[in-house]
């Protein structure tokens, strides 16, 4: 859906995955594997202090909450257009299918469940995305540029009362940058055997997505401003998955259409059992809780599945649930950014060689200002008038800048260590 805000959603993408995404991914990634496998809140707490850890928990296990969720829904109705009449009897059912696999994938062991079937869902979204790319070179369509200007795209589309700063950044995540790469990094620097390949797997895997991402955007775009939309028999108001469905169908036709969907549906699935698994472990480590053992294991997810349960009976029971659930997660995701940020930001001012804090000093003031801003005005959270979100902006990095600088005087210089 950012693809609505038009130009600047390539803009977002190709810098903020470039400079902030895949920076976030690598030091969250690279502190963990010299941190002997540390998870973010453990990384946090070493850095920014326990209090801001007990925080950043909260925050993290309620964003892994809301990913489940989200993700349990989104795909049941892409699913249930492909697989069944796209009826709310077909969608439910997906819906069940879904959820059972999380619990399953939750509670197993990541061999034998995730780790089989993640090399099919990496084919299925690699094919997705190759598919596409050709399709636009083919098709070659009209898609709106830079020069055509960088506002007021979002009206024409039906996007209303969400102006590019901060909405842009929060709408546009995963293929920019998204805090929950960080409750994922540690696990894959818990596998890596050395530092090495961490340019590769953090940084390049963030890269890639956002290569994925760019090219939904120029798919989206040509669905919202060059007749797309009417071109295969939608309209401008449809929902992602609507968008999907629909513009694979078309231009890959029956069978080529479903691979590619079942590439887009693979990347909110492995999101989701992620998540949830995550959380779990997350849980259990800060409550000391040892999960070698199934009933242990069931103890935590017990509740975390209870939770979504609710959630997703909101979002399905509310005509405006998954907008407003979606919100809470865009905000609540970019906020963990912020943390991650901050705390990679500490550690290399704590370094002798301390000049590398600018790459990510920069994204974490932007980053700070985005997410400030936003719970500020948006409907979702104080209501402020939206007119007032560029000064909100500039006040809270001005702000951020200003406490930034006075640690670094004050508290830094007695906290440096020794270059690794």
């Amino acid at each position: 859906m950012g693809a609505k805000f038009g130009p600047a959603s390539y803009l977002w993408i190709v810098l903020g995955c470039i400079f902030a995404g895949a920076v976030h991914d690598y030091m969250c990634g690279m502190l963990s594997v010299r941190h002997g496998g540390a998870g973010f809140p453990e990384l946090v707490g070493d850095y920014l202090g326990q209090r801001t850890k007990k925080v950043m928990l909260v925050f993290s296990i309620v964003l892994l909450l809301l990913v489940g969720t989200v993700f349990v829904y989104s795909p049941a109705l892409i699913l249930g257009d492909i697989a069944g009449d796209g009826s709310r009897g077909s969608i439910m059912l997906w819906v069940g299918i879904i959820f059972i696999y999380y619990v399953v994938a939750t509670l197993l062991p990541i061999d034998k469940l995730i780790g089989r079937v993640y090399p099919l869902f990496a084919v299925a979204l690699l094919f997705m995305a190759t598919a596409l790319m050709v399709c636009l070179f083919v098709k070659w369509p009209s898609l709106p540029e830079i020069w055509d200007g960088l506002g007021g795209w979002s009206e024409q589309a039906g996007l209303k009362d969400q102006p590019i700063f901060p909405c842009l950044f929060i709408t546009i995540a995963c293929g920019a940058i998204s805090g929950f790469h960080a409750t994922q990094s540690p696990l894959m620097a818990r596998c890596i055997r050395n530092e090495k390949m961490g340019r590769p797997v953090f940084y390049g895997s963030m890269i890639t997505e956002g290569l994925v991402a760019l090219i939904w955007a120029a798919v989206s775009s040509w669905f919202f401003f060059d007749g797309g939309a009417a071109a295969v028999g939608s309209d401008l108001s449809a929902a992602a998955p609507t968008v999907v469905t629909k513009v694979s169908e078309n231009w890959l036709g029956l069978m080529g259409g479903i691979l590619a969907i079942l590439g887009v549906v693979a990347a909110p699935i492995t999101s989701g059992d992620t998540a949830f698994r995550s959380a779990r472990l997350i849980i259990a480590d800060f409550l000391h809780l040892e999960q070698r053992v199934i009933g242990k294991r069931l103890a935590v997810a017990i509740p975390l599945f209870a939770g979504s349960a609710l959630l997703l009976w909101y979002n399905i029971a509310d005509a405006n649930g998954f907008n407003t659930i979606w919100r809470y997660f865009g905000w609540s995701n970019q906020t963990l950014a912020v943390f991650m940020l901050w705390t990679a930001t500490v550690y290399l001012c704590r370094r002798r060689s301390s000049a590398h804090y600018l790459m990510t000093l920069l994204p974490a003031l932007l980053m700070t200002s985005v997410c400030v801003t936003f719970i500020l005005i948006d409907k979702t959270g104080f209501r402020l008038p939206q007119t007032w979100a560029p000064w909100i902006g500039l006040a809270t990095f001005a702000v951020a800048l200003a406490l930034f600088v006075l640690w670094r005087r004050r508290v830094a210089p007695s906290q440096r260590i020794d270059s690794e």
